[in-house]
Order: C-alpha cells, then sequence, then structure tokens
C-alpha cells in the first residue's frame, strides 16, 4: 500500500507541476482608435453627470411607465436574458472542468449461489438452488491535470461569454427604451401635426363657404370660388392622411408596449402634452470615457478576450494529457444467514494520453481558432469606431436641431402675422384669393416645418441617450435576476461611471 501510496503521490505532483506550463495566448485586450477629444460642439461643455434620469427630466411619468411595459414585453430582452443564463451554467460547467469528479455507485443483485458440480456435496452446506445477496456500493473518482492551461482557458472563455452576455443584455434594454421613446415622440409629434392640419383644414373650409356665398351673390368670380373649394378638398384629403399615419404610429406603439390600444388610448388622452426637452450635460469630454460607457463595446471586448482563451484552449489540445482516476468499494453477501464483506480500493489507472497522428485536425482547429481571434479584434474596432461616430452625429444633430428652433419659431410667428393680415385684407376686398391661399400654404409649410423640426430634435436627443450607453457602466453592471429572466420588469435605470 505504501507503494502505490507513493505513486500517487508522485503522480500528483507531477500533475499540479506541469499544470503551470499553459501555452501563451494572443493579447486579450487591444487597443482600438479613439480620438483625444470630440469634433462636435459639447452641450454644457461636456460635464459626467448620471443618465439614470433621463427619461425623467421630462417629468412624463407615462413615458418611464411605456419603456418598462416595453422592456417587459421585448422579445429581444427575454432571448438577452436567456443568453445570460445559458452562458452562467456555461461558466459552471467550465470552472467543474478543473476539479475532480466523484460519482457513487450502489447496487444490489439475489440469486442461486451456481455451485460446480465438482464442489457440491457434504461440507459446505449450500446447494446450487442456496439463494445468495450481494451489496455493492463505492465511489469512483477521476481527475484530469491542466497540464497545459487548456481548462483553464475554457474557463476563462466562459467568464468572458458570461460577461459579454450580461452587457448584452443591459444594451438589449437600452435599445428597447431608445425605440420606445421614439415611437412616443413621433406620436407626439403627429398628434401635433394632426392639430396643424384640422386648423388648417377649417381655415379653408370656411374660406371655401364664404366665398360661395360671395359667388352666389355676384361678387366673385366662378374661378375663385372654385379654387376655394379645390383648396378646402385638398385640405380634407391631407387631414384624412394624417389622421391614418396617426393610427399607424400608435398601433406600432402598442406592439412595442404590448398595452391595450383603448388603455393606451386613454392614457395618452390623460397625459399632458409633449414638454420642452430639457438641456443635454452628460457627455464626457473625453472620448474614451464616453465611449467605456457602452455595452456594445464592452460586450466586443470581451469578445476579443475570449476568443484570445480560445487560442490557447485549442493550441493546448495538441499537447499531452494526464488523468488520474481511483475508486473505493464495499461489498458484502448474505447467504443462508452469513455475511461476509469485502472491501476493495485501487489507485489508477494513471493514464497520460499523447497526440501523435490526427491528420493536422488539432492544429486546423488552432488556426481556426487564432482567425476567429483575429475576426474578434477587427469587431471591436470597428465597433469602437462606430460608437464614436454615432455620439459624433448625435452632438451635431443636436446642436443644428437647438440651433434651427429659434429660426423656426421665428418663422411660424412672423408667417401667422402675415396671414392674419392677408386675410383681413382679403376679407376688406384688398386682397385676392390666390395672396390669400399662398399665404396660407407658407404658413402650414413653415408650421409643418416646425413640427419636423421638433421631431428631429427628439431624435438626436435619443441618439444621443443611446450612443452614450443610456447609463450603463461596467464597473456596476449587473445580471439580471432569475425573476427577470423570466418576466422582464425592470426600468431603465443605471448610472454612468465617473471614470472610463
Amino acid at each position: 500500500m505504501s507503494k502505490l501510496r507513493l505513486e500517487l503521490l508522485a503522480a500528483l505532483c507531477l500533475g499540479i507541476g506541469l499544470s503551470g506550463c499553459a501555452l501563451t495566448r494572443p493579447p486579450a485586450q487591444v487597443e482600438a482608435p479613439v480620438p483625444a477629444q470630440w469634433h462636435a460642439p459639447l452641450p454644457h461643455g461636456g460635464s459626467l453627470a448620471s443618465l439614470a434620469d433621463w427619461w425623467s427630466q421630462l417629468d412624463d411619468p407615462l413615458l418611464v411607465e411605456l419603456i418598462a411595459a416595453a422592456e417587459a414585453a421585448s422579445p429581444n430582452v427575454a432571448s438577452a436574458a436567456a443568453r445570460v443564463a445559458e452562458a452562467r451554467f456555461t461558466r459552471v460547467q467550465a470552472g467543474a472542468a478543473l476539479l475532480p469528479s466523484l460519482d457513487g455507485t450502489a447496487s444490489a443483485s439475489r440469486g442461486p449461489v451456481g455451485l460446480s458440480s465438482g464442489s457440491s456435496g457434504s461440507g459446505s452446506g449450500l446447494s446450487s438452488s442456496t439463494p445468495i445477496t450481494t451489496l455493492q456500493a463505492g465511489l469512483q473518482s477521476k481527475w484530469e491535470a491542466d497540464l497545459f492551461g487548456r481548462l483553464r482557458a475554457d474557463r476563462d472563455s466562459a467568464e468572458a461569454k458570461q460577461s459579454s452576455a450580461n452587457a448584452k443584455w443591459h444594451d438589449a434594454r437600452v435599445a428597447v427604451a431608445a425605440e420606445t421613446a421614439n415611437a412616443y415622440f413621433a406620436e407626439r409629434a403627429c398628434q401635433q401635426q394632426l392639430r396643424v392640419s384640422e386648423s388648417d383644414a377649417r381655415s379653408r373650409a370656411e374660406t371655401s363657404r364664404l366665398t360661395d356665398l360671395s359667388a352666389r351673390a355676384g361678387f366673385t368670380a366662378p374661378a375663385d370660388a372654385a379654387l376655394a373649394r379645390a383648396s378646402a378638398s385638398d385640405a380634407s384629403g391631407r387631414l384624412t392622411q394624417q389622421r391614418a399615419q396617426c393610427a399607424v404610429q400608435r398601433k406600432a406603439l402598442v406592439a412595442l408596449s404590448g398595452i391595450d390600444e383603448t388603455t393606451l388610448e386613454q392614457k395618452l388622452a390623460a397625459a399632458p402634452a409633449q414638454r420642452s426637452l430639457p438641456a443635454v450635460g452628460s457627455i464626457a469630454s473625453v472620448p474614451a470615457e464616453a465611449i467605456s460607457q457602452r455595452p456594445d463595446v464592452y460586450a466586443a471586448e470581451l469578445g476579443v478576450a475570449s476568443a484570445s482563451a480560445d487560442v490557447g484552449s485549442a493550441e493546448a489540445e495538441r499537447y499531452p494529457k494526464l488523468t488520474v482516476s481511483g475508486s473505493i468499494g464495499r461489498t458484502q453477501y448474505r447467504v443462508s444467514g452469513v455475511h461476509q464483506s469485502l472491501e476493495t480500493w485501487t489507485v489508477g489507472p494513471i493514464a497520460l494520453t499523447v497526440p501523435l497522428l490526427d491528420g493536422g485536425s488539432r492544429k486546423a482547429n488552432a488556426d481556426a481558432a487564432k482567425a476567429r481571434y483575429a475576426e474578434a479584434v477587427s469587431l471591436y474596432r470597428a465597433n469602437v469606431r462606430q460608437a464614436v461616430r454615432e455620439v459624433e452625429e448625435a452632438l451635431v444633430n443636436l446642436d443644428a436641431t437647438n440651433t434651427r428652433t429659434a429660426d423656426a419659431d421665428a418663422a411660424v410667428k412672423n408667417y401667422q402675422a402675415s396671414f392674419d393680415a392677408t386675410q383681413a385684407r382679403y376679407s376688406s376686398g384688398l386682397a385676392s384669393l390666390f395672396e390669400l391661399e399662398d399665404s396660407r400654404r407658407t404658413l402650414f409649410t413653415a408650421q409643418t416645418a416646425r413640427v419636423t423640426l421638433q421631431r428631429e430634435r427628439t431624435e438626436a436627443w435619443v441618439a444621443l441617450y443611446r450612443s452614450m450607453g443610456g447609463g450603463w457602466n461596467r464597473q456596476s453592471a449587473a445580471a439580471p435576476s432569475s425573476s427577470e429572466s423570466t418576466s422582464m420588469t425592470t426600468t431603465p435605470t443605471a448610472k454612468v461611471a465617473t471614470s472610463p
């Protein structure tokens, strides 16, 4: 027994010693091109503030409610949560491979003794029909010494994939929040444009009515009456089209939020009109700080780390494996009131598997892993460049719409004054119907342009939220809980990091 123990101890020492011979992996972190400063204007000088109250800044509880409902109903968020759970279980499995396995066995059987013809006779007291009960119980163990770091590489890859899945879950929530906010703002803009169209249609209808009366009295030419009727019909057609667009837009919001359309209509009717967008003061002046707040960029970064570990695992497959197994058991025989027990134990086999000839399969797997690593590096750098572009575009669009707002308001104000004056002149006979319609058309165009500009500004505001990662940060990022994996009911609140 002492000799076997020495052999086992030597094997364990050899495995532990060789387990430090992990192969070199490619870098788990790589540099990505990030500009030293933004080339777009920063609101408020680019202070680092929290995005947690991004939606609450509007003082619109309905928007927050819709975002929460959309997260709960989103299949993308649910799928991301399921992938987080899957990655967590894979990580547990990869970590367990580093530890010894232990299996318990137990069996029981009963049957005749089965004596041979030469052993039957007096003295044994047993016949071939005497039943015997056999009870067996034991433990079996097996352990693979991680000689070249294959198992550790698999564990590291699984850890990176789990963290990446967590980040992608947050990214899915941010995407749903942005999509819902855009749909909500589109609904509000559509209703605002509907009011403009209704006002225009009423005005044209009234002009048409008065012109018809004047034409019947002989004071207005029939051509002018026909022009007024055509203008009123044109406005009525636009109003019908606008109502259809609003109905379609509302159905999109119903599909996103999962709220019944009748209930949603009641909530929208009870909610106050869309308020002005607040000033933005949550953009990091250093692009690297801003980009580090995006979960999709972090997921791509972890993709590089996972691919690096996969390369190490594939390379380690080309080298020997050492496994140690053993067992211990107890067997008990019961026959004719006699009990007999037998204890057994084994150490081994201690097996060393050396790959000799596989037709280049292992090398091909290692080369494929290296190719996937190169792809992950390229995707990460492209993701960073895309993130910089999205932030820059959002900043430019937000600044441009802010600057254009004052001009749009001034244009509507002055066109309204011009239309009122032209309508007064028309009523007194000092202006033609053509002048009135031209002034009305110009006013309607300016009002429509202002609604469109307000819609563009909300889109830029939401795009900035989306491009900044929606308040996520890698220091305090958490995975979805088991309850969130089954029913997503969380609200999009998180805080940005104050350091990269």
